[in-house]
């Protein structure tokens, strides 16, 4: 018999707001994290705005020691360890560095790059022939991996420990392999989420494509467009969301509260055939894996009241609407309600996943759909799909169970989980 899996922990890292309590009210108000960097116009960047956290030296100090921030320049892991003891602490737990190592409790937090930065600085270090004075922790810092280590290091995880990396996918595909591995019974717990570092260096190859916007440079909170006729690209953030999954059993053994379970998911490829490619979806395989994401999750179709999409600011987001709509076979005021998180935060990468899992969490929680801002024109193509009305512009207050997220990234994978109120 297979466990039931509910979330008992929440962290997050938003360029809107650091921890959930900020990031609870920036959602309500429509709060966005967006704002211009002259550094990217100095570097003659098309889109010069972008979504970065706040994170005082003074917040650095509560979650690292001064050793550990000597020579410290990875914001990505930055992000990840602030969200994940965040949400480890949310919990009930606590991160004594002299705790018990803990076999029953794993670890699977993905990211797209690491220490951009810091290996940047070791190449000019490399290259004038400085190779002794790298530092001991270069290493740990730029490699896939470093976040997950940090953060096992700081919490004494002795099950699964491990990184993931599925470019905008990541923190979604995360959860649901955190999920297997507490309903298959191989952990009571697992820890799960994703991180993004910020910078030019993470967001320059996107500029060179032109996916990103470059007409809102002087009016940066209207940049991020998803949904709207006038979306002319996404704009880039930054950021980590994390989650504490465990069993339903160790969560009432324990007496833990419970946002939400997790009823199922499904994660895929559309192997770029059928119309997908490297950089854009097989809508085929869009539309079989949130089919399959119910089915799994043993609902129906008619059972989903919300959805959190990926929803870019790109010209896919019609197309998007459109998978949703075949899939679930709904459409016009019969849609469920959809929003798009990135919407206020910008498109956070490989951390997208996991903070909008957590927008999600939120919401169904405080039972409100978050608004679509900067969706005052709603694109035409979308309209044939669903009714306006269905996309909120404000907060919205509603009594609803079931909410769907998906994450669809480059490479031409996807992944969808439901979420449901604890019952």
């Amino acid at each position: 018999m297979k466990n039931r899996v509910v979330i008992t922990g929440l962290g997050v890292v938003a360029p809107n707001g650091v921890g959930v309590s900020d990031f609870t009210e920036a959602l309500k108000q429509g709060k966005s994290g967006i704002s211009f960097h002259q550094e990217l116009a100095d570097l003659n960047f098309s889109c010069q705005i972008g979504g970065i956290p706040t994170i005082s030296d003074e917040l650095k100090s509560k979650y690292f020691t001064d050793l550990q921030l000597r020579g410290f320049n990875s914001s990505g892991i930055l992000y990840g360890c602030i969200a994940g003891i965040d949400a480890w602490k949310d919990a009930g737990f606590d991160n004594n560095p002299d705790s018990i190592l803990d076999y029953d409790t794993g670890l699977i937090f993905g990211t797209g790059t690491s220490g951009v930065e810091k290996f940047r600085e070791a190449i000019y270090k490399l290259d004038e022939g400085q190779v002794r004075r790298l530092g001991s922790t270069v290493v740990l810092q730029t490699m896939a991996s470093g976040v997950s280590a940090y953060l096992s290091g700081m919490l004494g995880f002795g099950n699964q420990v491990t990184t993931n990396s599925s470019a905008c996918t990541t923190g979604t595909e995360a959860i649901l392999m955190g999920f297997e591995r507490v309903q298959n019974g191989k952990a009571k717990r697992m820890l799960v989420g994703s991180c993004s570092d910020h910078g030019p260096y993470v967001w320059g190859g996107f500029d060179a494509m032109r996916v990103m916007t470059y007409k809102h440079n002087d009016s940066p909170e209207l940049g991020s467009r998803p949904l709207s006729a006038t979306a002319s690209g996404f704009v880039p953030g930054s950021g980590a969301g994390a989650f504490v999954l465990e069993s339903l059993e160790s969560a009432l053994e324990r007496g833990a509260k419970i946002y939400a379970e997790v009823l199922g998911g499904e994660v895929n490829s559309g192997g770029q055939r059928q119309g997908g490619t490297l950089t854009a979806p097989n809508a085929k395989a869009v539309q079989r894996c949130i089919t399959k994401a119910i089915e799994n999750s043993e609902i129906t179709s008619s059972e989903i009241d919300v959805i959190n999409g990926h929803l870019t600011a790109t010209s896919k987001d019609a197309l998007e609407i459109e998978n949703w709509s075949k899939a679930l076979n709904r459409n016009g005021k019969d849609f469920p309600f959809i929003n798009s998180t990135k919407s206020m935060i910008g498109h956070c990468l490989a951390a997208a996943g996991a903070i909008e899992c957590v927008a999600s969490i939120i919401q169904l929680k405080e039972q409100f759909v978050a608004p679509n801002t900067n969706c005052g024109d709603l694109h035409p193509e979308i309209e044939k799909h669903v009714a306006p009305e269905q996309i909120p512009r404000e907060k919205k207050d509603l009594n609803f169970n079931v909410i769907a997220k998906a994450s669809f990234g480059f490479g031409d994978v996807n992944a969808c989980v439901i979420f449901s109120k604890f019952k």
